[in-house]
């Protein structure tokens, strides 16, 4: 039976839902398996609930840098964020009603169109858009 409502054991329970099926995608799973070893694991799994706690509570329990973290990886591609959005939103689905998915989805949504923007959004010299900056993003 799906969380009614949204609070930290709720997120937790999700967020470990969520990166299980993470960690088994064959996509994505060797891009974490690669930078989480995994006894780093449950560290990880901490710093993503505070993350998120902080996204969806206020909390300012996460002090980290997303964008530096993943721009450290050198792999990323626009897929890689498609594919994660995907099992985002199944996951944030089978877990929540309708009304709370859809809180959790905006969300990363909105996260990984900024970090995709800092990753792989480049200007020409005169500021003109070169070329197109996310060209597996559409129907992904």
């Amino acid at each position: 039976m799906p969380d009614a409502t949204l609070d930290e054991a709720s997120l937790s329970r999700f967020l470990d839902a969520f990166y299980a099926r993470v960690r088994g995608d064959a996509l994505i799973g060797p891009v974490f398996a690669a930078a989480i070893p995994d006894p780093d694991w449950p560290l990880h799994m901490a710093t993503i609930q505070a993350f998120w706690s902080s996204i969806l509570f206020k909390t300012g329990r996460y002090k980290g840098n997303p964008f530096g973290k993943h721009r450290a990886l050198g792999q990323l591609q626009p897929t890689h964020f498609a594919r994660w959005l995907g099992l985002f939103e199944e996951t944030a689905r089978a877990h929540f009603p309708r009304d709370v998915a859809a809180i959790l989805i905006e969300r990363a949504h909105r996260i990984g169109d900024s970090l995709k923007a800092g990753l792989f959004f480049r200007p020409g010299p005169s500021g003109a858009i070169t070329g197109d900056p996310f060209p597996d993003a559409v129907g992904g």
